[in-house]
């Protein structure tokens, strides 16, 4: 199997490198577009993506029920070609998200995302405990996604330590916002460590990190692919050449609340409907117009 296509089976050894796009959900009047979001798999696997994240923050995932989440991960399943997928979940019960799992399972995944449970801020104990369930239950490895504004936890250095002994818990989506507890987790080598954070990108995987999921990698996504791999292959002048006039349009893509100025910019260029289901709302007309002359100075040759 190729190195950036990891396994489903938990007992192998999976490789997470390189550029993961966290999907939208395209929405047509208040449906899921399926068409759409077939669409938008096809050409981002045609631009040399690693691989694919379905249903996580990017993907309004909260706003899904549960058949809706399996009806999208079977579209992007038909429309990958291949390409391995990860799925995201998000809970505070414990039974209910385990029992999520189980189902999962009857999905040939190459991932699951979890971050730590919202609202309820558990010590570390409990995050020891809700990972390692989870992990038990789950036929495919997990990734952590350490995330603590959206989850109100924060998972301590130690903590994301004694997780890597766990062999199902292979990596992390790191928006962590401790640069600190990043380069431990590097440098300790046992999980496999993505840029959760796009402004992050360059830095994480230059110190060692083994790729990113990233929003903005629906556009300029050859950029980002390309990018990823220069850092990787220590190449820093050139990718620094590539990640420089990239910036800007990577910080105005989360001026406003994710995934609305992202959904504004594809819209655009044709490839859904300007949709989010509330409470998500739809970017300003400015910030619109700002990353539509961003990315067009970007196409420029």
């Amino acid at each position: 199997m190729p190195a950036n296509h990891p396994s489903s089976s938990a007992t192998a050894i999976p490789d997470f490198s390189g550029l993961w796009i966290p999907l939208v959900t395209p929405f047509r009047d208040g449906a899921l577009d399926h068409a759409a979001l077939a669409a938008l798999t096809r050409r981002l696997a045609a631009d040399g993506v690693a691989g694919f994240v379905v249903c996580g923050s990017t993907g309004e995932a909260a706003a899904l029920d549960e058949a809706e989440q399996l009806a999208a991960l079977d579209t992007v399943a038909e429309a990958a070609g291949g390409l391995p997928l990860i799925m995201g979940l998000s809970g505070y019960h414990l039974g209910k998200t385990t029992a999520w799992v189980r189902r999962l399972a009857q999905r040939p995944l190459a991932g699951l995302l979890v971050p730590a449970p919202h609202y309820i801020r558990p010590s570390q104990a409990g995050l020891l405990e809700w990972f390692g369930a989870i992990a038990e239950a789950s036929d495919a490895p997990l990734l952590i996604y350490d995330i603590p504004y959206r989850t109100g936890a924060t998972i301590a250095r130690d903590t994301l330590l004694a997780l890597a002994a766990n062999p199902r818990i292979r990596g992390i989506k790191d928006c962590g916002g401790d640069a600190g507890k990043t380069r431990a987790v590097i440098a300790d080598g046992r999980l496999q460590v993505l840029a959760g954070e796009d402004g992050q990108i360059f830095g994480t995987v230059a110190e060692g990190g083994v790729g990113a999921i990233a929003a903005s990698g629906h556009v300029q996504t050859a950029r980002f692919v390309r990018l990823i791999a220069l850092l990787r292959e220590g190449r820093l002048a050139e990718a620094r050449a590539l990640w420089q006039p990239l910036q800007p349009l990577v910080e105005g893509l989360f001026t406003e609340a994710n995934p609305g100025p992202l959904k504004a910019l594809l819209a655009h260029q044709g490839a859904l409907r300007d949709e989010l289901r509330s409470p998500m709302t739809r970017a300003s007309d400015a910030l619109r117009e700002r990353l539509v002359a961003l990315d067009a100075a970007l196409s420029r040759p």
